[in-house]
């Protein structure tokens, strides 16, 4: 019951910041850029005045599906990042051409985020079989190890997710702050304009923040029900 408790408080939250961060969308798409650029071309320009020349800018499907892709080297923008000229979607392209500077140097809080993603991926995977077994019921689940040892293994792997989430939030801010210093420089915003960007990427940053404390709840959880289960 606890548990479905934290889920549900941080999935509410998680709305109500995501519904915002929509909301200030829209409504920053009416804004245009100072001297009109298009998303992509917000990009390409931020990439070549940091020198980068081996990182492509890709249009994707979806709303605010916007990533940088260290593996390929690739900055993928959402169609309305990508043709948008206004300073909902500028704000967009650099910060994650912001991630792609990080990349290019070498910035550590990103190196370790990338570390982590094969680690996490496999502690998702263990979780899965753990709960399928636990959904079976725990006397299917103890005939492989016992309850304890599941109890262990599970707060193990939301430590990972809570590390993982938390090494984000400052790979985010510097990616945040490296765009909004570069719009203001090149003039891509102006003294009416750099205020919503500003807005806008913070209400971003506010996902990574709540995602970030939903992973130290559940750890917080899990591990306080290990630790009721060695006092038995």
């Amino acid at each position: 019951m606890v548990l479905w408790l934290i889920f549900g408080v941080f999935f509410i939250l998680s709305l109500i910041a995501g519904g915002r961060l929509k909301s200030k969308f829209r409504e920053y798409q009416s804004v245009p850029t100072a001297n009109g650029m298009s998303g992509a071309e917000v990009a390409q320009k931020m990439l070549r005045d940091y020198g980068i020349y081996d990182v492509r800018i890709t249009s994707i499907e979806g709303t605010l599906t916007d990533h940088y892709n260290p593996q390929t080297k690739t900055v993928n923008l959402s169609q309305d990042v990508y043709y948008g000229a206004h300073v909902a979607a500028a704000s967009v392209a650099a910060h994650e051409v912001g991630h792609a500077v990080q990349h290019a140097t070498a910035y550590a809080w990103l190196g370790f985020r990338s570390a982590l993603v094969p680690i996490q991926n496999i502690s998702a995977t263990i979780l899965n079989f753990i709960f399928i077994g636990m959904f079976f019921g725990s006397f299917f689940l103890g005939h492989i190890f016992p309850m304890q040892t599941a109890l262990l293994v599970i707060v193990a792997c939301y430590a990972i997710f809570a590390l993982f989430a938390l090494v984000t939030l400052p790979v985010e801010f510097d990616a945040t702050k490296r765009a909004l210093a570069w719009l203001n420089r090149a003039g891509i915003t102006d003294y009416y304009s750099h205020p919503k960007a500003v807005k806008a990427l913070n209400l971003a940053a506010s996902t990574y923040v709540i995602a970030a404390l939903s992973s130290l709840a559940t750890l917080l959880y899990y591990l306080l029900m290990l630790l009721g289960s060695n006092d038995e």
